[in-house]
């Protein structure tokens, strides 16, 4: 969309180019739920646009990310562009956070820690930090709700589901009155199914 946009407004007789260029070295920090997943959701992108990756999984979680980095050795990415970096956050992840070697940082979990990783930024070279944080995710269901069954499902689905181990999970429940007994009484008989 920001290239047409530009496109639209240059004159004929001017030249516009958008360059996508690789930032360097990005550390991709994963949580322990999803380990493969979240992975590749950082690993891909950041790889395919030339960059340099060091991994740091979660600590409760390495073997996925030691495992995928013996792949991609053998799939022939050459050494050194992707490099999987276990250790505790204390000190791998602030490591990495404040390494003026490090260009980019892109991070999902909790809220407290991706302050860190900003407060880390500021204290070093001012990298860009993407931050995927947990948070609390409603569920909102109204009176007139076409289908309530599938509702009272869905709730159920996306708090229990992974355990509720994961930053979408609805673990919140707004009901409108009206049917507020009905709903409460209802996914609390379906909690024992998931």
């Amino acid at each position: 969309l920001g290239a047409l946009w530009i496109a639209r407004r240059v004159p004929d007789d001017h030249i516009a180019m958008i360059v996508r260029e690789p930032v360097g070295v990005v550390a991709a920090v994963t949580p322990w739920n999803f380990p493969l997943m979240i992975s590749a959701w950082k690993l891909a992108p950041a790889l395919l646009a030339g960059n340099a990756v060091i991994h740091k999984p979660a600590e409760q979680s390495p073997l996925t990310a030691l495992r995928t980095g013996e792949l991609a050795l053998e799939a022939g990415i050459p050494p050194g562009i992707l490099n999987v970096l276990p250790g505790y956050g204390e000190t791998v992840g602030r490591a990495l956070g404040r390494h003026d070697g490090v260009d980019a940082v892109a991070f999902t979990g909790s809220t407290e820690v991706g302050k860190l990783f900003l407060r880390y930024a500021g204290e070093s070279n001012m990298k860009r930090v993407s931050a995927e944080t947990g948070g609390k995710t409603p569920n909102i269901i109204f009176a007139d709700a076409p289908d309530l069954d599938f509702a009272i499902g869905a709730v159920g689905f996306s708090i229990f589901w992974n355990t509720g181990e994961m930053c979408i999970a609805g673990s919140r429940l707004l009901v409108e009155r009206p049917i507020y007994d009905e709903v409460v009484e209802r996914v609390a008989a379906s909690a024992g199914s998931w």
